[in-house]
């Protein structure tokens, strides 16, 4: 595989685009994002219309049970006079989605996550250790940024903390769950950006870029630093 470099930007040729471009001077990890008759993320056309939700049976998964009720607890929780006090639970009721995405890291780099979505916040889950990851408020995503083109990524920002950015082959269900949601609790309409060029924050100080080129092969996908 040849990489070209200008002006500090890498890129793949049009055929090679089975990874995204990163920054670095290097391949995304090795990962094969091709979709499988399981609906794995894929880097390829997002065909999936029939939504289930959650696709993993999250219910028979001890481990996700586990840091969902945990997590529910500690948010509904309060310490009064030294005393750990229940409220009422709101929030992490229902899990409103649940499959296997693609995360990007700071570097570019690519590792399979589990991404769960609730009525009250998302979560990424290291399947590999059974840990949470991440946890984001859905009150703290401002917009949701996809591209014009038919791929699967998609970038979640949080101004509050950092962006997310991650592949997924039903990036269309996603977005309409993260809007259903949002608008039935709390009446606020979630920004969708359908853009080809759009920059999100890889980490509270690194600024990232990504844009998409139609070629006669596909989309090709180029992610710069800012």
């Amino acid at each position: 595989m040849v990489l070209s470099e200008s002006n500090g930007r890498v890129q793949l040729p049009a055929k090679a685009q089975t990874r995204p471009v990163v920054d670095d001077g290097k391949d995304a990890e090795s990962l094969k994002v091709a979709e499988d008759q399981n609906g794995h993320p894929s880097m390829g056309v997002e065909v999936r219309r029939n939504y289930m939700g959650d696709y993993l049976d999250v219910p028979f998964r001890p481990y996700l049970m586990k840091i969902l009720q945990k997590q529910a607890i500690y948010a509904n929780s309060k310490l009064l006079v030294g005393r750990l006090v229940h409220c009422s639970l709101e929030g992490d009721k229902k899990v409103l989605f649940a499959d296997r995405v693609l995360k990007f890291t700071s570097t570019g780099k690519m590792k399979r996550h589990i991404l769960l979505i609730t009525d009250f916040a998302l979560y990424i889950v290291d399947p590999d250790i059974d840990a949470l990851k991440r946890r984001i408020s859905l009150a703290a995503v401002e917009k949701l940024c996809l591209s014009e083109r038919s791929d699967n990524f998609l970038a979640i920002i949080a101004p509050t903390e950092y962006d997310l950015l991650i592949a997924s082959t039903r990036k269309t269900e996603i977005v309409s769950i993260f809007v259903d949601t949002t608008r039935s609790q709390s009446d606020y309409e979630l920004e969708v950006l359908s853009s080809n060029r759009f920059e999100y924050n890889a980490t509270s100080e690194l600024v990232k870029e990504i844009y998409f080129d139609e070629t006669e092969d596909g989309t090709r996908t180029t992610i710069v630093r800012k």
